[in-house]
């Protein structure tokens, strides 16, 4: 038997994935399944930018382009950024003015993540990750040889960490802080002062910061968003900012993410990538071309959408009995506390996790969530609510059932 490496054999799953996969399964034996468990859009990608696609092929750009994306590309999402966040929105933020040469464009941004850690991180690294976390977090950069320090936060503070956690949690071996913000899983988004706070202390202490920024469009009335480079001077020098189209624009399938980065460390994760994957694909790169330069009407009608249902399921948990959440700033999740139904019986079995309740509720109820204890954080439960609003209905129904039992 082909032996498997140590580093491979200690990675866990992705329990997003894995929830899905059950789910699929339970589709293929006839069943109706509410499926909650992935962060996808259900919308399918603008037909502007499908359209593109097309234009793409026919007109011959189906060869290799820059191992980091092509310059129209890079050009875009470098204005983009510069037009929503950059130098010229305040006198009291950092300057920030991005150009093509900060940009490597990968293969969705799992990949970006994936780039800005190896480029970056040796062994017995530390990075700092407040939990709740997205799923993959943690797992790459143990891919790194460098070692993930979780700092728990709670529901009453909106998941989010404080000055005084962040600063508690630094040693001498620490090198960066990644944050998601707004925040797979918890839809929670810090304010500026809040990151302003975290950001004194990078400066402070020399860190350097991942900055996920993926959900920085889906933002609901009455929140605003910040970007991490532009909170202070200096910040541009040492933050890699994590972005794509698959939350924004609905294709996820496209795998089309990005980092922005300071050019010596951007030259870098180009090699890297050069070596590894080579560029992403040419014309995926064409359509998310169009998508940052052309009519930007498709965005602000997914999220009017959004809104609604964040809307309803905000509500709906609220009239669940024992059901509790931060509210939701941002994103499309739900993170519910079921801390109430542990240790007890629903529908005759024991329930004593958040995996045995989400397992439980997908067998009897047909309804697919995630374990909050794959996020880093035990006894809450992940919904997405990028889904229709009849499946949201029924399946909060269904939810409502189970918790009954």
């Amino acid at each position: 038997m082909i032996p498997i490496s140590r580093i491979v054999h200690a990675l866990e799953p992705s329990a997003t994935l894995a929830m899905a996969a059950k789910a699929k399964e339970l589709k293929g034996s006839g069943k109706k399944v509410y499926d909650l468990s992935v962060g996808e859009p259900d919308f399918i990608t603008p037909q502007h930018i499908r359209d593109a696609a097309v234009v793409a092929m026919n007109a011959g750009h189906t060869k290799y382009t820059l191992a980091s994306g092509i310059p129209e590309l890079k050009n875009a999402i470098a204005a983009r950024y510069n037009a929503d966040y950059g130098a010229d929105h305040g006198a009291d933020h950092g300057a920030v003015e991005y150009g093509a040469g900060h940009v490597v464009v990968a293969n969705g941004a799992k990949h970006a993540l994936h780039n800005a850690f190896f480029a970056t991180l040796d062994p017995g690294d530390e990075v700092i990750i407040p939990a709740p976390y997205w799923v993959s977090y943690a797992e790459l950069v143990k891919l790194s040889g460098a070692v993930p320090v979780i700092v728990p936060t709670e529901e009453n503070t909106g998941f989010k960490m404080t000055a005084a956690q962040f600063r508690a949690a630094i040693t001498p071996k620490t090198k960066m802080l990644l944050l998601c913000s707004p925040s797979n899983p918890t839809g929670t988004m810090y304010s500026g002062e809040e990151l302003g706070a975290l950001a004194d202390i990078v400066l402070e202490k020399d860190l350097f910061v991942v900055a996920d920024e993926i959900y920085g469009k889906l933002v609901y009335p009455g929140n605003t968003f910040v970007s991490f480079p532009t909170l202070r001077p200096g910040l541009m020098d040492r933050t890699i900012v994590i972005n794509g189209v698959s939350k924004t624009y609905a294709m996820t399938g496209w795998r089309i993410g990005w980092t922005l980065a300071p050019l010596h460390l951007s030259k870098k994760m180009g090699e890297l990538q050069s070596q590894e994957t080579s560029n992403p694909c040419s014309i995926s790169q064409y359509a998310a071309l169009t998508a940052l330069t052309g009519d930007q009407g498709c965005v602000s009608e997914m999220l009017a959408e959004f809104t609604r249902r964040r809307d309803f399921v905000s509500e709906r948990i609220k009239s669940i009995d024992g059901l509790s959440c931060p509210e939701m700033a941002g994103a499309f999740y739900a993170f519910f506390n079921v801390r109430k139904y542990l240790g007890r019986k629903l529908g005759g079995v024991q329930i004593d996790t958040s995996e045995q309740f989400c397992l439980e509720l997908l067998t009897r109820k047909c309804v697919a969530t995630v374990m909050g204890s794959s996020f880093g954080c035990e006894g809450y439960v992940r919904a997405s609510f990028a889904t229709d609003m009849d499946t949201l209905k029924e399946a909060f129904d269904k939810i409502e059932e189970f918790l009954k039992s």
